[in-house]
């Protein structure tokens, strides 16, 4: 049997204190110093980082996550994301040397998650292509380009007055059941051609609520493309804190990859309150309204992430609907006023529209885009260029006209074409319309073709219109959304089509009368 060589040996005995080595892991280790509330001070943490995660070993053995927000001298502040009721003083609590993070990529599509991804769908396991912090710095000036491809939501009033571009922040403000959340997911619904990844992110709400919004979106299809991240009103507010920012980095991924997002906050009013709660827990001081002095700079540093970037960062693009509630159609409280002066624009809607009868209940007044029409394609600039300035007049003429009885023809009839535009503007919940029919319509109705027809047949009048267009004129409306203009020759035709519609239309809704006044008589004679 040969010997073994010293340096033989020497190395056998290196290999093994090297395998030792491995197997002794260093763990950063503290102490709970007193808990309650949702909140946790921890001892013995050296080197803990802001936002880290932390993991908490409760007195039944169960791992519950937290996140370090409060470093102070001689101890961490941490916000419990879970169920502290089984925490104790002296529990054991481990870094994990991550920051809050969330999976993302294909595989959380069509997924209903929590803040931290963990999955609510019973769809097993989440395949993802990567974990992504959920806080990471805006990009800055020199990675964007300005907004300029529009963003369809297929709802007339908006693609028309207050259009959306690829990368915009706009606001959908309002009261409570004012029919925001609705518009949200008929513009999600109406994404299904347009290759936009959406995000709905729910803060707050009822369960029932985001279990209306995901069968919704089923029943249209819409989950394929869409991914939910729940922070419930039954959760702490540790997650509903979280969830923005979440979601926020799910479309993020998608956006650095040349694709185009929109992720949509639903409310951004009860993420401020869910803040508010953790922050004076923590002992921070209070500002206006309670509300601790950071909370604009909560939602100023999500909305900023949404861009649209230059080419040479690969020309991806995040768009992001936040929704304020407002309390009495308030809009100049705090943090709707906060949340006005980040985004680009806002979206009104009055609960007084709302119940008249005007769905969705938009204040043309009161709602502006700040990218406007560089967000629109040619055809419908042209066509919408007027309908603003036509319902304007007709809503200061419409407030005189109550007073006066005797109106010049004039007058008569501009009150005539806004009733008629205001009826066109109406639309169905879950009925989004493709841009090319929109143009269409609208064009019909700005220059004066239902003028002729009855106010409370507007929309029996589109419905009909539309089905007509379809049927018999697809190769405007194709060449509409291919050229994205309306060029001369296709206007030439639109009139034509139009025209022979409203003579057909007519002698149907002549027939219907003569048809319901002869039936009358024969009453009479019984």
């Amino acid at each position: 049997m040969g010997r073994l060589r010293p340096e033989e040996i020497s190395s056998i005995l290196k290999g093994a204190i090297t395998d030792y080595e491995n197997r002794v892991r260093t763990e950063e280790v503290g102490q709970v110093l007193e808990v309650g509330d949702g909140i946790a001070r921890v001892h013995g943490l050296q080197n803990v980082m802001y936002q880290e995660m932390l993991e908490f070993e409760d007195a039944r053995g169960n791992r519950v996550m937290g996140l370090a927000l409060n470093l102070e001298e001689d101890n961490v502040g941490v916000i419990v994301a879970g169920d502290d009721t089984h925490i104790q003083e002296g529990n054991i609590v481990r870094r994990t040397e991550r920051l809050a993070s969330v999976p993302v990529g294909g595989g959380v599509l069509g997924r209903v998650i929590d803040a931290l991804g963990r999955p609510m769908d019973g769809k097993g396991e989440i395949e993802a292509e990567d974990n992504l912090p959920v806080e990471i710095v805006a990009p800055g000036i020199i990675k964007r380009q300005p907004v300029k491809q529009p963003l369809q939501t297929g709802i007339k009033a908006i693609d028309a007055m207050i259009p959306i571009g690829r990368g915009q922040r706009e606001l959908v403000i309002g009261d409570r059941k004012t029919g925001k959340t609705s518009i949200l997911l008929d513009t999600i619904i109406n994404q299904a051609n347009q290759d936009v990844k959406c995000i709905y992110v729910a803060v707050g709400q009822k369960d029932s609520s985001v279990a209306g919004v995901v069968s919704s979106l089923e029943e249209a299809g819409a989950m394929d493309y869409t991914t939910i991240v729940n922070a419930s009103a039954s959760q702490s507010a540790t997650l509903q804190y979280l969830a923005p920012y979440a979601g926020c980095a799910i479309g993020e991924f998608f956006m650095n990859q040349g694709q185009d997002a929109l992720v949509i906050y639903d409310d951004l009013s009860k993420h401020a309150v869910a803040y508010r709660q953790m922050m004076l827990l923590l002992r921070r001081p209070p500002g206006r309204e309670a509300y601790p002095g950071d909370v604009f700079y909560l939602h100023s540093r999500l909305l900023e992430r949404a861009a649209k970037l230059s080419d040479d960062a690969g020309g991806g693009s995040l768009t992001a609907l936040p929704v304020i509630e407002t309390k009495a159609g308030d809009i100049s409280s705090y943090i709707p006023t906060n949340v006005i002066s980040i985004t680009d624009g806002q979206i009104f809607l009055e609960g007084d529209l709302f119940n008249a009868g005007q769905r969705p209940a938009i204040d043309t007044g009161n709602s502006v885009s700040r990218v406007g029409s560089s967000a629109q394609i040619k055809a419908m600039k042209s066509v919408a260029g007027t309908l603003r300035l036509d319902l304007n007049q007709y809503q200061e003429l419409a407030s005189f006209a109550q007073f006066g009885s005797d109106l010049d023809k004039a007058t008569q009839q501009t009150l005539n074409r806004g009733e008629r535009l205001t009826s066109i503007l109406k639309q169905q919940e879950r009925d989004p319309m493709p841009v090319e029919e929109q143009v269409v319509v609208l064009y019909a109705a700005s220059n004066g073709y239902l003028d002729e027809v009855d106010n409370d047949s507007v929309g029996d009048w589109e419905r009909q219109f539309r089905d007509y267009m379809r049927d018999s004129h697809g190769e405007i409306l194709d060449g509409i959304r291919d050229s994205q203009q309306l060029s001369d020759e296709n206007e030439g035709s639109l009139k034509e089509a139009i025209e022979h519609f409203n003579q057909n239309y007519e002698s149907q809704a002549t027939q219907l009368v003569d048809a319901s006044a002869g039936t009358s008589d024969e009453d009479g004679e019984s």
